[in-house]
């Protein structure tokens, strides 16, 4: 295969994670793509509404406090624009319920508060996706 070459987009599950938290970022990333998950990255509400609509990717991974646009915003955005909801895991440092109550309402697929084992998070994605192969 040369370089350059990208595999068959239905091969890979693709998981689009959104946060702007580089660490965070960089700890799923890896996990993800050991998994065997093809990763799509924006670290800003506005850039990731923008992926997902572009990419259209089998889940998003969403932060909900970020600059731009916040993860509540980004999630809004995709319930009213798509005819299929994409599964959605959203992540949050947040410890209010009425947070977790909203993103329930608008459909979010989990919600998960940090810090969390990454087996959580794997748990989650295999659960809304299926193993990458």
């Amino acid at each position: 295969m040369s370089e350059g070459t990208a595999p068959a987009p239905t091969a890979t599950k693709r998981i689009l994670l959104v946060d702007d938290d580089y660490e965070i970022i960089e700890s799923l990333r890896m996990l993800l793509e050991a998994k065997g998950y093809s990763i799509l990255i924006a670290r800003d509400g506005n850039q990731g509404l923008a992926m997902a609509e572009r990419e259209d990717p089998d889940l998003m991974i969403l932060d909900m406090m970020m600059p731009k646009r916040s993860g509540f915003l980004v999630l809004e955005k995709l319930r009213r624009s798509r005819p299929v909801p994409m599964k959605i895991i959203m992540i949050t440092a947040n410890e209010g319920s009425r947070h977790k109550a909203y993103a329930e309402m608008l459909g979010v697929d989990d919600y998960i508060r940090k810090p969390f084992a990454m087996d959580r998070l794997l748990e989650s994605v295999e659960r809304l996706v299926g193993k990458a192969k």
